[in-house]
């Protein structure tokens, strides 16, 4: 599978996503948006990759959409006058996917459903889609020269990515609100200390740290982990926690069947777990319990 603005390596089951247009500072296209989702979907289905790192090539991670598009540089069809209700009856019409829905949110919306973790190694610049695409992965690593900004309010637009259902969850609504509503650039440690990522390293660390995190997450049962990464951004959405206690009282029942036996096993045997269930054919018979909408 090849790709024009991404680098993709899989090496001991972890594979790496490079954002790859360094002397554009891997300015985010429309092209981007397709392979990203590509990449994502296929590493979804794929049981060689156990989890997904994403970095940029250079001294930035994505300097936000390439401006430089001719017409409207987001990629929308400015023809369309789209309506809510639009957005629901016809969400999966190619000239609303094409036109309308924008492109970080298709992005987003392809990692949430993934099945495997996402590590973003923010490696430089974040800036716009640079920032906002983050959000829907699971953990964020920064370094000493990293730069944030979710700057919509200075260009006269908004926030997309699904960032306002994701930021809000990962840093509150205040911090959420007053970075959006400023469009303010800020550092590693702003980042750190309002729990948007997980450390501040010096960048000749951060791919060394995220492969480390990326190989513990890949030991584990792979079905355990993709039903938890599930369970946990679409459980925390219920209104109550009977809700969840449903799914994780079917998610219990179903895993403890397979690979469950096998970590209770090496457990008392004081052994390495040899889990054996895959994503691709050994999810539980009720997944996926959601009304799922596609890309």
């Amino acid at each position: 599978m090849s790709y024009n603005t991404l680098s993709h390596v899989i090496s001991d089951n972890i594979l790496t996503i490079t954002l790859n247009r360094p002397e554009q500072l891997n300015a985010f296209t429309v092209e981007m948006c397709e392979e990203l989702i590509r990449a994502f979907d296929s590493a979804s289905a794929d049981d060689e990759v156990r989890a997904i790192i994403v970095t940029g090539s250079g001294r930035a991670f994505c300097a936000g959409m390439d401006l430089s598009r001719e017409g409207n540089v987001f990629g929308l069809d400015e023809s369309i006058e789209p309506t809510l209700e639009d957005m629901t009856t016809r969400y999966n019409d190619p000239d609303i996917i094409a036109g309308v829905r924008d492109t970080g949110g298709r992005v987003a919306l392809s990692i949430y459903r993934c099945t495997k973790p996402v590590i973003a190694a923010i490696n430089g610049a974040a800036v716009g889609i640079g920032a906002t695409m983050t959000c829907a992965m699971d953990i964020r690593l920064a370094t000493e020269h990293t730069r944030i900004g979710f700057i919509f309010s200075k260009v006269g637009v908004v926030p997309e990515a699904c960032s306002s259902w994701f930021l809000p969850r990962i840093v509150g609504i205040s911090r959420a609100l007053e970075w959006t509503m400023t469009g303010d650039i800020f550092d590693g440690a702003e980042a750190l200390e309002a729990g948007f990522v997980r450390a501040v390293l010096p960048a000749a660390e951060l791919l060394d740290e995220a492969r480390k995190i990326a190989k513990r997450i890949s030991s584990r049962s792979a079905v355990s982990v993709a039903m938890i990464r599930q369970m946990m951004y679409r459980n925390s959405a219920f209104n109550n926690p009977e809700d969840a206690h449903r799914i994780e009282s079917l998610g219990m029942y179903y895993t403890s069947l397979v690979d469950g036996k096998e970590g209770v096993a090496s457990f008392l045997e004081k052994r390495p777990s040899n889990f054996t269930a895959k994503v691709s054919d050994g999810m539980p018979p009720f997944y996926p319990w959601w009304e799922e909408k596609s890309n």
